[in-house]
């Protein structure tokens, strides 16, 4: 088995949340099995920012489905989008 890239957007529910509070909660949570490979922020509109969260998991069923579920109970997220998957070589 291999490791799988995925790439992820959160989206926060308004300008005014604490995108360093939320990059700190996934640092120190996330799921056994599962590392960071990047965090960035991607700025969107009207002040709006998403962080875009890179990790590492691997190649399996349901892979990706811990991080995801991990990250939609922060406080502060609105939503999460995969925008990308990718088998490491």
């Amino acid at each position: 088995m291999g490791e799988v890239l995925t790439t992820m957007k959160i989206m926060p529910d308004s300008p005014d949340v604490d995108l360093e509070a939320i990059k700190s909660t996934i640092e120190s949570s996330m799921p056994e099995g599962a590392r960071i490979h990047d965090i960035a922020e991607e700025p969107i509109a009207f002040g709006l920012v998403a962080i875009v969260l890179q990790f590492i998991t691997e190649d399996g069923e349901g892979g990706s489905e811990p991080t995801e579920e991990m990250v939609k109970a922060i406080d502060g997220v609105a939503s999460i989008e995969i925008t990308g998957v990718g088998r490491l070589m």
